[in-house]
This record gives structure tokens, sequence and C-alpha cells, in this order.
């Protein structure tokens, strides 16, 4: 019988760890900040925003909003992340992407204090993690460790295959899964018989922005499948990277779409803000 790993379920457990933990700081009078900056009015970043702020104000962890207009200058964007650099009651900066256009991404990412960057997207934090160092960690493929080891499947000698190699996820992802003795496999748009690659996978990560792009034809017998995607289908309905209903009866566990891997990013960015007082 399919499992269906319930990342809604796993979410509210880690928040709850989380909330007993800042509790205990706050007794021994250490209070945590997160500052999170939104530049224009994207509707999907202000959900995304006003997600994390409802998490954070339920874990405990106090949250600044910096809402800037869409024609916020780079240097003013940088000038802000400067200032919160250097205030010491701040222990997380969260700047939410995308950011418009005129803004470059990168330059605004390599700005953020490395010891403050609870997203775990800066250069420093990715190199920590491909050394095997502890640091901050994208947040969502450490939700997708979390998802795995609280589900009892096991990563140590299996096969693992991720379908993309963004720097927010299948970058990530590999090395964790590398860090837990998993043998990897990243797929692209450039790979040969793409097919023949994911149908070794015990565990099959699938992060490529595609409505249902992976069917069962994609997928080994009995295999675990995490769904990063989050899309519309033809009838504006919330669908992943995976054909949930054609892959179903053939894994052993899988992720939906919603509630599998999104309710886990936002809690493990609550991680990292834990996190942030001891690194």
């Amino acid at each position: 019988m399919t499992k269906i790993i319930d990342g809604k379920e796993i979410s509210a457990i880690i928040k709850d760890e989380l909330k007993s933990k800042v509790e205990e700081y706050k007794r021994n009078g250490i209070t945590i900040t997160l500052a999170v900056i939104q530049v224009g009015k994207d509707p999907a970043s202000s959900v995304y925003v006003g997600n994390k702020k409802k998490a954070c104000a339920y874990v405990g962890i106090e949250s600044l909003a910096y809402e800037l207009s869409e024609d916020t200058t780079q240097e003013e964007l940088l000038m802000l992340i400067k200032v919160l650099n250097n205030k010491k009651e701040v222990n997380g900066i969260l700047v939410q992407l995308p950011l418009p256009k005129h803004i470059d991404e990168d330059l605004v990412i390599q700005t953020i204090d490395p010891g403050k960057d609870v997203d775990g997207f800066h250069p420093q934090s990715v190199g920590v993690l491909s050394i095997g160092q502890k640091g901050f960690v994208s947040c969502t493929p450490a939700g997708i460790i979390e998802l795995l080891k609280r589900s009892n499947i096991e990563i140590e000698g299996k096969e693992c295959v991720i379908i993309g190699r963004s720097n927010i996820v299948g970058k990530p992802m590999a090395l964790l899964l590398l860090r837990e003795n998993g043998t990897v496999t990243i797929c692209h748009s450039r790979t040969k018989n793409l097919k023949e690659v994911t149908k070794r996978a015990d565990i099959l990560v699938v992060a490529l922005g595609k409505p249902k792009f992976v069917t069962k034809d994609y997928v080994k017998e009995g295999a675990v499948v995490i769904d990063v995607g989050i899309n519309r289908d033809e009838n504006g309905k919330l669908c992943g990277d995976v054909d949930y209903e054609d892959v179903f009866d053939k894994v052993s566990a899988i992720t939906p779409v919603p509630g599998g891997v999104g309710p886990m990013t936002i809690a493990m960015l609550l991680h990292n803000c834990v996190e942030s007082v001891s690194l």
C-alpha cells in the first residue's frame, strides 16, 4: 500500500519542537528575531511572506517586516541589508524572491551576513555544506531530508536520483543525500535517456517546474517519490511535477501537492532561525 508522506503533519511536529526551544531561550533572556524584506507586491510572494510571519508568531520568533515598493533601487535594498547585518538583535535576514528585474539577486544574496543567512543561499553557506561542515542549509532540501527520516525511509546505500540542478533545490539536495550516504545522480535538461536513469531510483526527487511531467514510465516499482514542484494544471488546480494519480499505485511512498514539501520549507526556515543563536 502506498504511503502518503504528510508534510503538514511532520512540519507541525517540527514547529512544536522549535516552539519549546524558543520558549527555553526566552527563559534565558534570548529573543530570536527574523527580518523579512519584500520588494514589490507579487501576490505569490505576499502569500509566502504572510505564511512565514504566522509561522514565526506560532513558535515565538519575532519578525520584522520591511515591505518596499517595486521601484526601490538596488542600492537602497543593499543599504537596508547592511543595516540589518549590523543589528545585533536581528538573528536572520530573509529577502523574498523573486526580486524585480532591475535588482541583481546574486548580489543581494551575497550581501547578507552569512551568519544571518537563514535561507541558506549565501555562497559561504553552500561552501560549508559542500565540505560537510555545520551551517545554514537551503530550506527545501533540508525539509526533504526531514520528511524522509521522520517517515522512516532509509537513505543510506539507496540509489537517489534528482531531476533538476538548481542552486536552491537540486544541488544542495544532492549534497544532503550524499551526506546521508545515498548514491546520488543529478539529471537535467541535457540528460540522455532520462527514463532509464530515473527508473534506477529508490528515491526520486523531482524539481524541474513542469506540471505532471513524471509519469509511471519514469518510476521504478516501489520507489519513494518526492515532488518539489508547485504548478497549475489545465484546470487551474495546484499540481506538482509528478503525475500523482498516474504513479500512485506504482510507488511505495509519495509526497502530495499541496501538503508535501511546501510546509517543510517554512518549518526549516524556522529551524535555521533557531540554529542562528548557536552558529
